[in-house]
């Protein structure tokens, strides 16, 4: 049997399927409310310490993940509502489990995979308190196992050996989880999605993470293509390697700026400069959790960046904020927040908070070689406004002689009516597609939902067409144009993309080698 998913880490697995689900330990519940609360107190801080020894042992990227959830289970905001349900007579584990179920459900109903993939760190969350009330730490996975299930917590990823092999297959999940972002950081193949798989799953199977789909109780032929497959891309991946420090070429010799996409500071610090061209993408919506940043926050994480690439270009995209990535005191509930007050537009209706990251860009915008781009612009109104704005915040900067830079400013050509017109927005610095929600917007299909999968291609004449005509236009205009989507880092797309006229892609860092060779072998 092979049931078909989305690859969210690409890599081939062969082992016995372990099951991640199971049904949790007893609570034994205490006499009175005072004693509960003392109980999850307790719980609480075994989980915190539980995940600083954690932290000892960490790489960056880990301890980045493990960190946000010690910052998490430290926040009163979140632990507050469960101490409050305990004197309303609900035990230690209901309080807590009512409390979290609530956070995980709002996370759960955005429109946002990025907020949707948050969801599983809420999850781990309550799961460490659950097993902390109930001294119950879970069965370990056998060596090589593909581990199975609705979703995995990342502490459950990071606790696993992987040295032996193994994989994880998932009926939910996300590309856009930590869990994805650890496995592809790591080479660990994962598949999510996965559609109808039935229940009680058991025995051999073999995962294709690369293609997306697991085969169950497979056949000797079966086994014999798998490992066939799994033997190229291994071989793939290893020629791949000796690509990264050399600059990407064609085999035509046509230079391709290849840059990387980053989500936080703290992802610079396993990545060599001299590997890549430059952050095409730092997104900054990290700095916007359950308070808002301040100028001096905003400019330390800024300064950081752009002193690590040195004179590489870093291209820092303003919040993209909105109803389907929540912020406590910024952001708007709505019913349909995808098409809602996001992005751009929800900076320029809270220029409050818009002019507090303006400066802290324009303070750091000395330190390198800063660029600014803007999401979700839709009109030349918006993109006209937003430069006003930094115009404003630099004249008042010199005016208390504050060290300040006025950096290019460019926008993310993502909403369909700049592709169709790009000559609106003859005045940007440059031009940065964003494949994802191009293809989303253009296809109408969600690229985290299995069951439109099939139509969220960039490989649809639409959105080539698409592409490559913001290419000519910006090629015509002397504007820069680069594509800093999730299609860029796909050696299957790469040839596409060069064929439509693109020569700047910024891809997510694990995916910098394999790129680097993909281009390598096309003949453009």
């Amino acid at each position: 049997m092979r049931i078909e998913g989305v690859p969210a880490s690409a890599g081939y697995a062969e082992g016995p399927l372990f099951e991640l689900d199971r049904p949790p330990a007893v609570y034994a519940s205490k006499a009175t409310p005072e004693e509960e609360k003392t109980s999850l107190r307790e719980a609480i801080g075994k989980a915190v310490s539980r995940l600083m020894a954690m932290v000892e042992t960490a790489d960056s990227d880990a301890a980045g993940v493990l960190e946000f959830h010690i910052a998490m289970l430290e926040d009163d905001a979140l632990s507050g509502p469960a101490f409050a349900s305990i004197d309303s007579g609900r035990t230690a584990d209901a309080a807590w489990r009512q409390a979290l179920d609530g956070e995980i459900a709002g996370y759960e109903a955005s429109d946002q995979d990025y907020f949707r993939a948050r969801a599983g760190d809420l999850r781990d969350i309550r799961d460490q308190v659950l097993h902390a009330l109930t001294d119950d730490g879970g069965s370990a996975a056998p060596a090589g196992a593909i581990l199975y299930g609705e979703d995995i917590a990342p502490t459950r990823f990071l606790e696993t050996d992987w040295s032996s092999g193994g994989g994880i297959a998932l009926r939910a999940g996300s590309t856009a989880s930590h869990v994805a972002m650890l496995a592809r950081s790591r080479g660990v193949p994962m598949v999510v999605s996965l559609r109808e798989p039935p229940a009680g799953l058991a025995g051999m199977a073999l995962l294709d993470a690369e293609h997306g789909n697991i085969v169950l109780a497979p056949s000797p032929a079966e086994i014999g293509s798998f490992r066939q497959s799994s033997s190229s891309f291994a071989a793939r991946q290893g020629k791949a390697q000796t690509f990264l420090a050399r600059p990407a070429l064609t085999k035509a010799g046509t230079a391709v700026r290849v840059q990387v996409n980053i989500a936080d500071p703290s992802d610079v610090d396993a990545i060599d400069i001299a590997t890549c061209d430059g952050v095409g993408l730092m997104r900054t919506e990290f700095l916007f959790g359950k308070t808002l940043p301040d100028e001096e926050t905003q400019y330390r994480v800024y300064r950081k960046v752009l002193e690590w690439a040195g004179d590489k270009p870093v291209t820092i995209r303003t919040v993209d904020a909105g109803g389907d990535k929540p912020v406590p005191g910024f952001t708007v509930e709505e019913g349909n927040p995808f098409l809602g007050l996001r992005g751009i537009r929800l900076s320029l209706a809270r220029l409050d908070i818009f002019r507090v990251q303006i400066r802290a860009l324009l303070r750091a915008a000395p330190h390198g070689n800063l660029r600014v781009m803007f999401p979700m612009i839709a009109t030349a109104e918006e993109y006209e406004r937003a430069a006003a704005l930094f115009t404003e915040e630099q004249a008042a900067l010199t005016a208390r002689g504050t060290a300040q830079r006025m950096p290019p400013l460019g926008i993310m050509v993502e909403v369909p009516s700049v592709a169709i017109a790009p000559e609106a927005f003859a005045n940007a610095a440059f031009f940065s597609i964003g494949s994802n929600d191009l293809t989303q917007y253009v296809m109408a299909a969600a690229r985290d939902n299995a069951a439109v999968a099939h139509l969220n291609s960039v490989r649809h004449p639409a959105v080539l067409r698409l592409i490559g005509s913001v290419t000519a236009f910006g090629r015509d205009n002397g504007i820069p144009v680069s594509l800093c989507g999730d299609a860029g880092g796909d050696p299957t797309l790469i040839p596409a993309l060069l064929e439509a006229g693109l020569r700047d892609l910024s891809v997510a860092p694990a995916q910098l080698a394999m790129a680097k060779a993909a281009i390598a072998d096309i003949s453009v």
